[in-house]
């Protein structure tokens, strides 16, 4: 895809890109990169920064290559999913921990006013984080991928080396499963 010296990236199947118009779509992929990131190194910070690091220099060295069979955002999680499984079996096994980063968020609207209201968010995500990390992991990324990372069952699927099918058996399974513990946790 990219030469280690070259400008021009040129891949079978006639698809180019421009270094700089590579950089920039990476660069605007960036923040969703490293969600994903996060949740395929079990929430470690530092180990998502490490596997979106070595992304991004697989497939600017062109070890990585893209030949337009998929969008470059699924590419690219794919890469990063196959990237982080590597950097996870060198490097042993963490717990995950994809929600435990994200930051609370002011009340809004009438949420403002109710004295409970921060309270109230605070233990339905704590119900949320502790449902997702007890569903299997299959199910937990192709709900990350649809959810978070706003991709299709289809390029979840991509990403995750699956066929359709699969995919969307997970998907609906994931989501009956956390259904029924978020019920359980009332």
């Amino acid at each position: 895809m990219v030469g280690a010296l070259g400008t021009l990236i040129c891949v079978p199947n006639s698809v180019e890109m421009s270094r700089v118009d590579l950089a920039q779509q990476l660069e605007q992929l960036h923040l969703a990169a490293f969600g994903w990131a996060l949740s395929c190194c079990e929430g470690n910070r530092a180990a998502a920064e490490d596997a979106l690091q070595a992304t991004y220099l697989k497939i600017l060295e062109g070890r990585a290559r893209f030949e337009g069979r998929s969008s470059l955002r699924t590419w690219v999680f794919g890469v990063l999913r196959r990237t982080a499984s590597e950097e996870d079996r060198r490097g042993g096994s963490r717990r995950w921990r994809p929600l435990s980063l994200v930051e609370s968020h002011p009340a809004t609207g009438s949420d403002r006013h109710h004295p409970d209201a921060g309270v109230l968010r605070s233990e339905e995500s704590s119900h949320l984080l502790a449902a997702l990390e007890a569903l299997p992991a299959r199910q937990r990324d192709v709900l990350h991928l649809v959810f978070y990372q706003e991709l299709t069952i289809a390029e979840a699927a991509e990403v995750l080396s699956v066929g359709l099918g699969t995919a969307r058996t997970h998907y609906e399974r994931g989501k009956a499963a956390l259904r029924r513990k978020l019920e359980g946790m009332r």
